[in-house]
C-alpha cells in the first residue's frame, strides 16, 4: 500500500484484504494508506484508492476508520507559521510547493470519502462540514496564497456536490453586472456538465445549509484574492512607471531593479492565473484592473512668443517633386488594404449609423482646420517679429523661451511621474486580461512575431490576424507594445506605423492612444532637453515614429505642426536635431500636402531665417542643410540616360549579365553569330572587350578566355583589344588620376589573364613590369629624395598594380630564362619599394603575399643600401654577359653600336629603360640569336631544350584554359613550327659554322653569326659580323675548342671500348678451344 493505491496495485490489494488476516496490523495499514494516497496522480488512481479504503472500512469499521480520519486530518493540516517564519523566502516557496503537491491527491480522496459516507460529521450527516473545515484551515492560515491551487483542484471536480454550482448553458463567463451570491439558484437549476441534473433535495450528497455556507466561504475568499490582485496590479504599474522614468533619465535599467520587477511580474502573473481560474470555476466576474490614465503632468510648451507684428509670408516659388521619393515609397504609405475585405463586418463593428459617423468626421475636420489656421496666424506674427528684430538686437530672442519655461512646471521636476509610452497602462504583453485564455495566447504570439516582420505583406497579414483578436484589452496591449519598441530598432517603426494605419480606420482608439503617448513622450523630452547623450536614441525613436505616422495620416496635421513650432520657439540644443529629424522624416510630405503646404512653408522660411541669425556649430549647420535640401531639393536637370541601340544592349547583356563559367560556350556562339561585317557591332564589341572594369572582377578571366576563343575566327579584333589594353595601362601611368585606380587594377588583371591565354608574350609582361617601376623617374631609376610628379614617394598604387600582375601570371615564370628575368625584376622591385615611404599595413601584406606566391624562398632586403648594391651587381653582370665594358671604351664606333644592339637582344628586358628616355617605353624585340651549335651549351639552351619547353608550355596553357578546350592538331603543329627554325636553316647554319671558324683561324678580324628573325608569318635570316676580340667571339671560340677536345676524348673512349670488346671476344674463343677437342665428321 505504501508505494501506491493506484490502479496497478488495485486488484492485488483487494484480494489481500478479503483473504488475509489483518486484525493485528490495522494501525500500520492506516498509516500506509495515507502514504499510498499521496502517490495517486490520476483520477483513476483516486477511484482505486477510494475502493480500497471502502473495503477496509467495511471490514474494520471500528478500528480502521477513526484512525484513518485522524491521519487524513493531520495530513491536510496547514503548515506552522512559526516553522515557516524561520525559513528564507526561497526555502518557504520550495516548502509550499512540496506541500501542495503532497496534499492535492489526499484532498481529492478525502472529498470522495466524504461523499460516499466514510468521513461523516455525524451518523446521519455527510462529511461536508469536515471538508469545509479542512479547506477553511488551509486558506485562512495562508497569507501568501500558496494553498490557492488546492482550492482550484477541489472546485474543478467537486463544485457541484459541495457548492451546488453548475456552469451556465451559454458559456462559463457571466456579465460583469452580476453580483457575488446571486447565482446559486439559477446555476443549480440550469446544470450542464459532468454531473447529471438532480431535481430532488433528498438525492443530494451534501446538505443544503452546508452547500450554501461552503459557497459563501469560497466567494468571500475570491473577493479577498481579487483585492490582492488589484493591489499587486497597482504595485506592478507603479514599479513599471518608476523603471521607465529611470530608463528615460539614465538610458538603462539597473540589474537589481530589473530583477525585482521580473520577480514581481512573475508573482503577479501567477496570482492572475489563479484568480482567473477561480473566476471560471465560481462563475464570478474578474475584478476590474483599471489602466493608468494619461496624466497631464508635463509643462505647456509651444505657446506663442507674443510678437504681434505684420508679416505676409509668401510660399516658396516652386515646390519641386511629389510627396514621395519613388514609386515604392508611395505604394508603402498609400496602398493600405481595407480590413473589410478580409474580416467579417461583425468583427470590425461597422454596423453603426453611417450618417452619424460622417457628421463626426466633418466636425473633427473643422476643428483640425481651425487649429491649423491658428498655427498659421502665430507663424505670421513670428515672421513679422523676426523681420523687425533683424534691425534690432538679435541676442535677446531666446529670452522668451526662458520666460515661457518659467511659467510652466520648470525643469527641476526630475522626480515627477513620467507620462511616456513605456508607462504600463495594462499588464505585461504576455499577461492574459479580460479576454479568454486562448485569444490571449494568440495575441501574445502575434506580438512576439511582430519584431521579425520586416516586409509589407507580413505587416498586412498581422493586421488581419489582430482584427480577429480585437478587443479593448487587446488594443491597449498593442498600443503599449508599440510604445515599448526598443530604442535601437528604429527600422521597425515604418512597419508598425503601417499596421496602425491599417487598423486605425476601424479601431481609431489605437491611433489616438498611440499619438497621445508619443506626444506626451515628446513633451517630457522637451523638459529633459539638457540631457543630451543619454536620451538621444529615445528622441530619435520618438521623432521617427511620429514622422512615419504623419505620412500615414494618423497624426493630425496640427499636432505635428505644433511640434515643429515648439522646436522653432526654442531653436537651440537638441531642438536643432529634432528639427532635422522631423524634416528628414516627414518634411517632404508636409510641404507637398495641400492642407499643410501653406503653414509648413512659413515654418521653413522661419527656420531658414533663424538659422541665419543664430551662431550654430558646423555639425548643426550640416544637419539642417541636409534636412532642408532633402525636404525641398534644389532644381537640377534630370540625368540623361544614354540611348543605346538594341544590338548594343544585347551585347552588353551578354558580357555583363550572362557571362559565367557555365554559359561561356553559349556566349561565344552568340558573339560569333553577330554581324562582324557591321562596323557598329565591331565598335561595340571593342568597347566591351577593352573595358574589363565594367564586368565583375571575378569574370575578368572569363573575358580573357572569350577573347582567346575569338582569336581563331577574328585575329585582327584580338590584336586591337590587346593594343587598347596596353594603351590604357600607358595612359594610366601618364595621368595617374585617383578616380580611375579601380579601372587600372582591372586592366592589369586583364593583361595577366591575356598572357595566361597566350594572347601576349612574356616580353610584354616583363616590359609592363619594368615600366611600372621606372616610368617617370630620371634615367629610369627611382632615387630616394628625388620625387617624381607621376610617382610620389607616398603613392603606393604602382606597387598594387605590380602585385596584381604577379598574382595573376607570376607563377608562370618559374623556369628557364624567364625565371632569371623575374628574379632580376624582383631585385629591382625591392629597390623600388625601399625608395618609397614606409608602406601602409594593407600594402605591406599584399606585397608579402605576392612575393611569397612567386618566390617562396626569396630573401627580402632590409635597407635601401642592400637593394642598391644588389641592383648594381645585377646590371654589371648583365653588361659583362653582353660583352660591354663598364670602364674605357674599346673598338671602333661601329663595333660599339653592334655590341649595344647585341646587348639589347641578349638581355631581353633586364635593363629596358637604361638605353631609352624616361618618357618612352623600351622595345621588346622578337629577334632570336642563332649561334653555332657548339656554343649553345654556354650561351643558352639547346634546340632540344627549346622544343621541349615549347611542348610543355603549350600543354600547360591548354590544361589551364579549360578542361573541355583542346587545341586542334593544326594549331599545335603551327605552334611547334613557329618555335624552332626550319630544318634547312639549321643545316645551313651548321655547314657555315666550320667556314666561320676557318676564317677565324686564318687571321680574320671578325666572326660571322646568323640572326634569325620573324616578320608576320615570314622567317628571315641575316649575317652579323662580330669582332674577333670581343668577349662574345672569344667565348664562342673557347667553347668551340672545348667541344672539339671533348669530341676527341669521346672518340678515343669509343674506339678503345671497341678494341677492348674485340680482344675479350678473341680471348673467350681461345678459352673454349682449349676446353675441348674439335670433332670432325666426314660424310662420304
Amino acid at each position: 500500500m505504501k508505494p501506491s493505491l493506484g490502479t496497478e496495485n488495485h486488484d492485488q490489494i483487494m484480494k489481500d484484504i478479503e483473504s488475509l488476516s489483518l486484525e493485528k496490523y490495522v494501525d500500520e495499514i492506516a498509516g500506509a494508506v495515507v502514504e499510498g494516497m499521496a502517490r495517486c496522480k490520476t483520477e483513476k488512481d483516486v477511484w482505486s484508492a477510494v475502493e480500497i479504503i471502502s473495503a477496509l472500512h467495511r471490514r474494520f469499521p471500528k478500528s480502521f476508520t477513526p484512525g484513518l480520519v485522524s491521519s487524513l486530518q493531520a495530513a491536510l493540516a496547514p503548515p506552522s507559521r512559526a516553522a515557516l517564519s524561520a525559513l528564507s523566502q526561497e526555502q518557504r516557496e520550495k516548502e509550499d510547493s512540496t506541500r501542495v503537491t503532497r496534499q492535492r491527491p489526499i484532498l481529492r480522496v478525502c472529498s470522495e470519502l466524504a461523499l460516499v459516507g466514510i468521513i461523516r460529521d455525524a451518523p446521519d450527516r455527510s462529511g461536508g462540514e469536515w471538508m469545509m473545515k479542512v479547506i477553511k484551515d488551509l486558506l485562512s492560515n495562508d497569507p501568501s496564497l500558496s494553498s490557492l491551487p488546492l482550492l482550484s483542484t477541489f472546485l474543478k471536480s467537486y463544485s457541484l456536490p459541495y457548492l451546488g454550482l453548475s456552469p451556465p448553458q451559454a458559456s462559463k463567463q457571466i456579465s460583469a453586472a452580476s453580483e457575488p451570491g446571486t447565482l446559486s439558484e439559477e446555476t443549480t437549476m440550469v446544470a450542464s456538465g459532468a454531473f447529471p441534473p438532480l431535481v430532488k433535495e433528498e438525492d443530494e450528497l451534501v446538505e443544503k445549509d452546508i452547500r450554501d455556507r461552503f459557497k459563501k466561504m469560497c466567494e468571500g475568499y475570491f473577493e479577498s484574492v481579487s483585492k490582492k490582485l488589484v493591489i499587486e496590479h497597482n504595485r506592478l504599474q507603479e514599479q513599471d512607471r518608476k523603471n521607465h522614468e529611470a530608463y528615460i533619465r539614465s538610458g538603462e535599467i539597473f540589474e537589481d531593479r530589473q530583477q525585482a520587477y521580473e520577480k514581481m511580474t512573475k508573482g503577479y502573473e501567477k496570482l492572475l492565473a489563479s484568480c482567473q481560474t477561480l473566476s471560471e470555476l465560481l462563475y464570478l466576474p474578474m475584478p476590474t484592473l483599471k489602466a493608468a490614465s494619461h496624466k497631464t503632468e508635463s509643462i505647456q510648451i509651444g505657446t506663442s512668443t507674443g510678437i504681434s507684428l505684420d508679416a505676409d509670408g509668401e510660399l516658396e516659388d516652386t515646390i519641386r517633386g511629389g510627396k514621395w521619393e519613388d514609386e515604392e515609397e508611395r505604394r508603402f504609405f498609400e496602398d493600405i488594404p481595407d480590413l473589410k475585405d478580409y474580416v467579417p463586418k461583425g468583427v470590425l463593428g461597422v454596423e453603426e449609423d453611417e450618417p452619424d459617423k460622417q457628421e463626426d468626421a466633418a466636425e473633427k475636420e473643422q476643428r483640425a482646420k481651425a487649429k491649423v489656421d491658428e498655427e498659421v496666424r502665430q507663424l505670421e506674427e513670428e515672421l513679422a517679429g523676426l523681420e523687425a528684430s533683424q534691425n534690432g538686437d538679435v541676442s535677446g530672442a531666446p529670452t522668451v523661451i526662458d520666460g515661457r519655461l518659467e511659467d510652466g512646471e520648470g525643469e527641476e521636476d526630475d522626480d515627477a511621474a513620467t507620462p511616456t509610452a513605456g508607462t504600463p497602462k495594462t499588464s505585461p504583453p504576455s499577461t492574459p486580461q479580460l479576454t479568454a485564455q486562448g485569444p490571449s495566447q494568440l495575441l501574445t504570439a502575434l506580438l512576439a512575431r511582430l519584431p521579425d516582420v520586416t516586409n509589407r505583406a507580413g505587416i498586412d497579414q498581422a493586421a488581419v490576424d489582430f482584427a480577429f483578436l480585437n478587443s479593448k484589452a487587446a488594443r491597449k496591449r498593442l498600443v503599449k507594445f508599440f510604445s515599448q519598441t526598443p530604442k535601437s530598432r528604429t527600422d521597425l517603426l515604418p512597419h508598425y506605423s503601417r499596421l496602425v494605419a491599417i487598423l486605425n480606420k476601424y479601431m481609431p482608439d489605437i491611433g489616438v492612444d498611440l499619438v497621445n503617448v508619443l506626444d506626451e513622450e515628446f513633451r517630457y523630452l522637451q523638459r529633459k532637453k539638457n540631457v543630451v547623450k543619454e536620451l538621444s536614441e529615445v528622441r530619435l525613436k520618438n521623432i521617427t515614429f511620429l514622422s512615419n505616422l504623419t505620412k500615414f495620416s494618423v497624426v493630425p496635421p496640427h499636432v505635428i505642426l505644433h511640434m515643429f513650432k515648439v522646436c522653432l520657439d526654442d531653436f537651440s540644443g537638441t531642438n536643432v536635431e529634432n528639427l532635422a529629424l522631423l524634416l528628414e522624416g516627414c518634411g517632404r510630405f508636409l510641404l507637398r500636402s495641400e492642407e499643410t503646404q501653406q503653414p509648413f512653408s512659413k515654418m521653413l522660411e522661419l527656420l531658414r531665417r533663424k538659422q541665419g541669425m543664430r551662431h550654430l556649430d558646423q555639425r548643426q549647420m550640416l544637419l539642417l542643410e541636409n534636412a532642408y535640401y532633402q525636404c525641398n531639393p534644389p532644381e537640377r536637370t534630370a540625368k540623361e540616360v544614354k540611348q543605346r541601340t538594341p544590338m548594343e544592349l544585347f551585347i552588353r547583356h551578354l558580357i555583363y549579365d550572362v557571362l559565367t563559367k557555365k554559359t561561356i560556350d553559349k556566349v561565344l556562339k552568340l558573339v560569333r553569330k553577330l554581324d562582324w561585317n557591321d562596323q557598329e557591332v565591331q565598335r561595340t564589341l571593342h568597347k566591351v572587350f577593352t573595358k574589363p572594369w565594367k564586368v565583375k572582377y571575378g569574370n575578368v578571366p572569363l573575358l580573357a578566355m572569350l577573347t582567346y576563343d575569338l582569336q581563331r575566327y577574328h585575329p585582327a579584333f584580338t590584336i586591337s583589344v590587346v593594343d587598347q589594353v596596353l594603351e590604357d595601362i600607358r595612359r594610366g601611368l601618364e595621368q595617374n588620376v585617383y578616380s580611375i585606380n579601380q579601372r587600372r587594377v582591372a586592366t592589369m588583371k586583364y593583361l595577366g589573364e591575356l598572357y595566361i591565354y597566350r594572347l601576349v608574350g612574356s616580353g610584354i609582361i616583363f616590359d609592363t613590369l619594368w615600366t611600372l617601376v621606372t616610368f617617370g623617374h630620371p634615367e629610369g631609376r627611382p632615387v630616394p629624395g628625388q620625387p617624381s610628379p607621376l610617382d610620389m614617394p607616398d603613392d603606393f598604387f604602382r606597387i598594387r598594380l605590380v602585385c596584381v600582375l604577379l598574382d595573376t601570371c607570376g607563377m608562370c615564370f618559374d623556369r628557364g630564362t624567364q625565371q632569371k628575368k623575374l628574379d632580376n625584376f624582383l631585385t629591382f622591385f625591392q629597390y623600388y619599394v625601399l625608395c618609397k615611404d614606409p608602406l601602409p599595413m594593407d600594402v605591406e601584406f599584399m606585397l608579402t603575399d605576392s612575393l611569397e606566391a612567386v618566390r617562396p624562398k626569396l630573401s627580402m632586403y632590409k635597407t635601401f643600401e642592400e637593394a642598391a648594391i644588389a641592383v648594381d651587381e645585377m646590371f654589371n653582370a648583365a653588361f659583362q654577359n653582353a660583352g660591354i665594358s663598364t670602364g674605357d671604351d674599346s673598338g671602333d664606333d661601329s663595333g660599339d653600336e653592334d655590341e649595344r644592339r647585341e646587348q639589347q637582344e641578349e638581355e631581353d628586358g633586364d635593363r629596358p629603360t637604361s638605353e631609352f628616355p624616361a618618357d618612352e617605353r623600351a622595345p621588346s624585340p622578337e629577334a632570336v640569336l642563332l649561334k653555332s651549335s657548339s656554343t649553345q651549351e654556354k650561351i643558352g639552351p639547346s634546340e632540344d631544350d627549346d622544343a621541349e619547353f615549347a611542348k610543355e608550355l603549350a600543354k600547360m596553357v591548354m590544361e589551364s584554359s579549360s578542361e573541355t578546350r583542346k587545341v586542334d592538331k593544326k594549331t599545335a603543329l603551327a605552334l611547334w613550327e613557329t618555335t624552332v627554325p626550319p630544318p634547312g636553316m639549321r643545316k645551313k647554319r651548321v655547314d657555315e659554322t666550320d667556314e666561320d671558324v676557318d676564317r677565324t683561324g686564318e687571321g680574320q678580324r671578325v666572326m660571322n653569326f646568323t640572326v634569325f628573325t620573324k616578320r608576320g608569318s615570314k622567317q628571315q635570316t641575316r649575317q652579323l659580323a662580330i669582332p674577333a676580340e670581343s668577349t662574345l667571339a672569344v667565348q664562342t671560340r673557347t667553347a668551340q675548342l672545348q667541344d672539339k677536345v671533348e669530341q676527341q676524348h669521346l672518340k678515343r673512349l669509343v674506339l678503345n671500348y671497341e678494341q677492348r670488346e674485340e680482344a675479350e671476344e678473341l680471348k673467350a674463343l681461345e678459352t673454349r678451344n682449349r676446353a675441348g677437342a674439335i670433332k670432325i665428321r666426314y660424310v662420304g
